[in-house]
């Protein structure tokens, strides 16, 4: 069976863990991906900011960070939290307030 997320957590890791710096950041995000999000890294026992982290690192180096497993539970997740937003609607959406 794949594992749930392909990055093993910091607090998982058998190598040196590296020490870094993080900040507070009001960053916005469309609520149901927010949701979606949330309950994702609930699923992946990770915390939201390292969920994150773990996204970014992956797609940075042109790796996937989800495993199929985990990919059909995002599925599932968009399904409860009505997430209709695809990569397509990247970089398109509008504030309800525009």
């Amino acid at each position: 069976m794949l594992p749930k997320y392909l990055f093993i957590p910091y607090r998982q890791a058998s190598m040196t863990r590296k020490l870094v710096e993080r900040t507070q950041t009001g960053v916005r995000l469309e609520k149901s991906l927010l949701k979606v999000l949330k309950g994702l890294a609930e699923y992946c026992d990770l915390s939201l900011g390292d969920l994150l982290e773990g996204i970014v690192l992956h797609t940075f180096e042109g790796k996937t960070p989800f495993s199929a497993e985990t990919q059909a539970k995002i599925a599932d997740l968009k399904k409860v939290y009505g997430c209709e937003l695809t990569a397509a609607d990247s970089h398109r959406l509008r504030e309800t307030s525009e």
